[in-house]
């Protein structure tokens, strides 16, 4: 059904180009050779710039309608997912996987299933105060 869909909006795009392609130019730009005319003698007349604007439209329309109805068509079958569904460690069959480490954060997780190792932890800022070593037992 899809390639279909795709067959009839190819069609309609190759119409739809010709029929823009066929309207008479209204002036204000250069266009081939140097003047602004287009192909002045070719289908002149109210009936046919009338005939070719209700073309163009219509194909407009089946154009918008064909392109939603491809991308509703590619969308359905997928479920809605989460980048960060594959974030969390995930153990072979038979193995607990490991606890994350309360202070890391999702760029660490992914650098240790990449096999990489964290950069060492972050030095406090000046001025912070820094926790006192434990007192030894006695």
């Amino acid at each position: 059904m899809q390639t279909v869909l795709i067959i009839v909006h190819l069609i309609i795009v190759l119409a739809l180009i010709g029929v823009v392609l066929l309207q008479r130019s209204e002036g204000g730009g250069m266009g081939l050779g140097g003047g602004g005319g287009g192909v002045s003698g070719f289908m002149t007349g109210r009936g046919q710039a009338n005939a070719l604007t209700r073309a163009t439209a219509i194909l407009a329309g089946l154009f918008f309608v064909t392109s939603i109805a491809l991308t509703v068509m590619a969308t359905s079958g997928r479920g809605p997912r989460s980048i960060l569904d594959g974030a969390a460690p995930t153990a072979p069959a038979g193995q607990q996987a490991p606890a994350a480490p309360q202070g890391s954060n999702v760029l660490e997780q992914l650098q240790r299933l990449q096999g990489e190792q964290p950069a060492a932890p972050a030095t406090p800022a000046p001025g912070a105060p820094t926790p006192a070593p434990a007192a030894p037992q006695q």
